[in-house]
């Protein structure tokens, strides 16, 4: 499997936990660092609850890169 194709799963994984607010959870940090994100999240928590989250991306793709050679 090809590197790109294991970044845009844990991407879209990571999208995936965005959505349904798990942000906090322990696999989120490992999704961040594995696809390299240099975004920023942000959590809305009010009365301990998470009301809002999402990103501001800062990801960018090796995709990118190879096409900038080849």
């Amino acid at each position: 499997m090809r590197i790109a194709d294991e970044q845009d799963r844990a991407f879209q994984l990571l999208r995936r936990k965005v959505r349904e607010a798990r942000v906090l959870c322990p696999t989120v940090e490992s999704l961040l660092q594995s696809v390299q994100f240099t975004g920023r999240l942000s959590v809305v928590v009010q009365n301990g609850r998470i009301l809002k989250s999402g990103y501001e991306e800062g990801y960018f793709t090796r995709r990118h890169d190879e096409r900038m050679v080849g």
